[in-house]
């Protein structure tokens, strides 16, 4: 491209104003594109607070249901669903329990807020006496036969009204077997996103707090993905598609907007980028000790995912995010 130079070129002449700088912006930010994380767990009135995770809470089913309407009503779209149960076991029976907390949030919410799209994150660890994301035979973290669970999870959500079923445990041929699932018990228009790159972050520390969901023994790496490697993430999308995922995610985001980039660019589907808790936990502590503006850094970090080219921002700070893009 052979563009003129200074002094004909001068692009400091479309910064002078806010109104010409939105002119021009090539990236924006809208309250379309927020998904609100929330926790629930069984009770009434309950709203516990996490220490790590500033207005972050454990919520009651009614108090889900007033969080979800406050949200939507400053126009966030859709909320993802994590459950705490009462009791863990292990084979996370408490998962696709047709009363379980997840299910009776779902109806809850479809039933007041019909228009709210109730995405519901599909894993085992929360319910896990272990926490883990599979079934455990021997220390090891069996792969094939936790794929029954998911699929009988996701598909006892999709029953219960979930608009979007998202797999998070990153089990090989988890996304196919849901699918199955899905489709056998006619919820053929239920569509999955899936956490197809999931990294093993050190940047989830603060949620295992909120989920109640730390691993008893070891690690997560041997199921979760590697920091250091970019083409192995994108096998890993390309694998979900085939199997049959509508949207895809990649998770944490600020750490890894190079993958989402490139998942991007190379496969065009809905793409969603999860600002994970460790994310949060860090922006809402410096800002606590007045090192910086919350709101501008928020603001900006969302964008720098959009940029890369997320089209869903799942965030906790969707709420603010809305009252300030008003």
């Amino acid at each position: 491209m052979n563009l003129p130079g200074f002094p004909i070129a001068r692009p400091r002449r479309l910064r002078t104003s806010p109104a010409l700088r939105r002119f021009v912006a090539e990236t924006s930010l809208n309250v379309s594109q927020l998904v609100l994380p929330l926790f629930a767990r069984s009770g009434r009135k309950l709203r516990r607070p996490v220490d790590a995770m500033p207005g972050v809470f454990q919520l009651s089913p009614d108090e889900i249901l007033r969080e979800a309407a406050a949200a939507h009503a400053l126009g966030v779209p859709a909320v993802l669903l994590f459950g705490i149960p009462d009791k863990k076991d292990a084979k996370a029976s408490g998962a696709y329990a047709r009363n379980g907390i997840v299910q009776q949030t779902v109806r809850l919410l479809k039933k007041e807020l019909p228009s709210l799209l109730v995405i519901t994150d599909v894993c085992l660890c929360e319910y896990m006496a272990h926490g883990h994301c599979g079934l455990v035979h021997g220390g090891k973290i069996l792969n094939d036969p936790s794929l029954k669970l998911l699929a009988q999870t996701a598909a006892s959500h999709a029953e219960a009204g979930a608009d979007i079923v998202a797999p998070s445990d990153m089990m090989d041929g988890r996304v196919a077997a849901i699918r199955a699932a899905l489709d056998k018990n006619h919820f053929t228009d239920t569509p999955i996103m899936s956490y197809a790159a999931k990294f093993a972050s050190a940047f989830y520390g603060p949620f295992r707090e909120v989920a109640e969901s730390t691993p008893q023994f070891g690690d997560r790496r041997s199921y979760q993905m590697d920091a250091a490697n970019v083409n192995e993430a994108l096998r890993e999308v390309a694998l979900d598609i085939q199997e049959g995922a509508d949207i895809v995610m990649v998770k944490p985001a600020l750490a890894y907007l190079d993958i989402i980039h490139r998942v991007k660019k190379e496969f065009g589907l809905p793409t969603a980028a999860y600002a994970v808790s460790g994310e949060h936990a860090m922006i809402k502590a410096a800002a606590a000790k007045g090192w910086i503006d919350e709101r501008a850094v928020t603001l900006e970090s969302l964008l720098a995912m959009r940029r890369a080219g997320a089209d869903i921002l799942i965030t906790y700070a969707a709420m603010d995010v809305a009252k300030w893009l008003k």
